[in-house]
């Protein structure tokens, strides 16, 4: 177990289109939403569904294959490692993220 030190696996439903960017550097860099949703009955039977939103980030390979097949509402398949970071806004507040950086990708589902 001491392998694994920072490591997620999540299989969900992308939220929205990914964002595609190119930059200066020539490197390119995808970002996506992923749903990740949980059944289970409450105390009454009731099926409920929780539903998680996670931010991901793919780079070079992985981000050409985002680019080329993942639209929204495709089911995938990622696997990666928790980053955190801190930013400023416009307003100059200091927000903290938390996202996937994706190392690998499948596609699930249909095929368009």
């Amino acid at each position: 177990m001491s392998t694994l030190k920072n490591k997620v696996q999540l299989i969900g439903n992308v939220g929205q289109e990914p964002t595609i960017t190119n930059l200066e550097s020539g490197k390119k860099v995808a970002r996506l939403s992923l749903a990740t949703n949980e059944n289970y009955k409450n105390y009454k039977g009731e099926k409920q569904t929780d539903t998680n939103w996670h931010t991901a980030i793919a780079w070079g390979k992985t981000a050409d294959i985002i680019e080329k097949y993942v639209s929204k509402g495709k089911e995938i398949a990622i696997e990666g490692k928790l980053a955190s970071r801190s930013y400023e806004d416009k307003d100059g507040v200091k927000r903290y993220v938390t996202e996937v950086v994706v190392s690998e990708i499948l596609l699930l589902g249909n095929t368009d």
